[in-house]
């Protein structure tokens, strides 16, 4: 079809409109095998436009693997998995990059792209749409949103680890799907771009986007999720507002580690530590 049919060659559904608290991925009593280990074991998980979801848990807790699922990334043994409305059997692959982006672990290329069009990439999803009019636009905010614009003409092999976890994320933005699935954002960033990564997280979601992030880090989830899941052992243990789900001896038992909950002295904000000893 030519631009500005409202369909993609080949009739692939274009996006429909999205409004506040509209769910935007779910996941219903979802098991998921990764060889012969049940990795998750009868998840259910909501994301909704306007919000954050924090996915939290020690390691091999499913995290990863639920995201991954929510993704389409990975088959789902039982149970049922939705994007904006539909089982993820129901989109094509093109259709599906339409409407969420991810973001993986870990970016590797294996040829010297440039940091600008390693950003790009994120565009290809709107080819041959109205909507790719508005690519130099969408790069050049992705790239303003995560500091990188400055490095925009060096080779993306050249970068340091967090240069480049920044780079991928601005290729996330770039896309412009209304859900965002990001495996541990922050993983490889100091402080200063951690919390940068959480600011635009909570921007996307102020936007209207569903963002749903992995995170290590209690302090962050706290400070910028709406809603955290809790992961232990393949199920969530918990769902609610991280004030509400992050208490001391749940936390201490998921991660068989002592750990404090306490309010910030000025701001009376959630804060998450180890018990350690004096």
């Amino acid at each position: 079809m030519r631009k500005g049919t409202g369909w993609l060659r080949g009739g692939t559904r274009p996006p429909g409109p999205v409004a506040a608290g509209d769910v935007l991925a779910e996941a219903a009593a979802l098991r998921v095998r990764l060889g012969a280990r049940e990795v998750l074991s009868g998840v259910d998980v909501v994301a909704r436009a306007g919000e954050v979801l924090a996915l939290v848990g020690p390691n091999g807790a499913g995290k990863s693997t639920l995201l991954g699922a929510l993704a389409a990334d990975l088959p789902a043994a039982s149970g049922v998995v939705r994007v904006h409305g539909r089982p993820v059997s129901g989109w094509s692959a093109h259709e599906l990059a339409l409407r969420r982006a991810v973001l993986p672990q870990s970016a590797s290329l294996s040829f010297p792209f440039r940091v600008e069009e390693v950003v790009r990439m994120g565009r290809a999803p709107w080819a041959g749409r109205p909507e790719e009019d508005e690519d130099d636009a969408a790069v050049a905010a992705a790239m303003a949103a995560t500091e990188v614009t400055a490095f925009a003409a060096r080779p993306f092999s050249a970068l340091s680890g967090g240069e480049r976890a920044r780079v991928a994320l601005a290729r996330v933005l770039a896309q412009r799907a209304r859900l965002l699935l990001l495996d541990e954002p922050t993983a490889a960033l100091d402080l200063r771009h951690q919390e940068l990564v959480l600011r635009v997280c909570r921007d996307r979601a102020r936007a209207g986007d569903a963002v749903v992030v992995v995170l290590h880090d209690l302090g962050l989830a706290a400070a910028y999720a709406h809603r955290a899941v809790v992961l232990c052992a393949g199920r969530a243990v918990a769902d609610g507002a991280p004030a509400e789900v992050f208490t001391g001896p749940l936390l201490s038992d998921v991660y068989g580690q002592p750990v404090e909950v306490f309010p910030h002295p000025r701001t009376a904000a959630v804060m998450v530590a180890p018990v350690r000893e004096p």
